[in-house]
């Protein structure tokens, strides 16, 4: 599990430092060229989203962007060191940071329900009731190992 979570901070923090690489730069003529090598139209729902993000987007969003990353990716690095040195405290994070998306995906189907939103929200809910109950069999098996020495 610590290298799983290490490896999630390492990737953030990898795509935080190069959305730092497109200050002062043409993001829309940059969203436009990944838009074409995927071969996806333009046009169409997604990719036009995404291009409008990318013209609308400031230098200042981006530096928020980049710190949001380097904030998460610290969260998921301290959590990775406390699972690996089998701290208590880890789990308790990991159960934290495992719930905190369900309120967001329960808002984000309340304003309008698709398959993807439905899938994630269960997905989710499936992930966190697991830590839920890896945590609690730990605190189990900690008060049965207390009990007997």
């Amino acid at each position: 599990m610590s290298a799983f979570e290490a490896t999630k901070g390492l990737l953030v923090l990898l795509t935080g430092s190069g959305l730092l690489a497109y200050i002062h730069k043409d993001l829309h003529l940059v969203a436009e060229q990944l838009v074409r090598h995927s071969h996806l139209n333009p046009a169409s729902r997604y990719p036009r989203i995404f291009l409008d993000l990318a013209d609308h987007a400031t230098d200042g969003q981006l530096w928020v962007l980049a710190c949001s990353a380097l904030l998460y990716a610290t969260v998921r690095f301290v959590e990775a060191y406390g699972l690996w040195h089998q701290k208590q405290w880890a789990e308790w994070l990991g159960l934290l940071t495992g719930w905190m998306y369900v309120p967001i995906e329960l808002y984000e189907i309340t304003r309008g329900m698709t398959w993807p939103k439905a899938v994630l929200l269960i997905v989710n809910l499936g992930i966190a009731a697991y830590l839920s109950f890896v945590v609690y069999q730990s605190r189990q098996s900690r008060k049965h190992t207390k009990k007997h020495s």
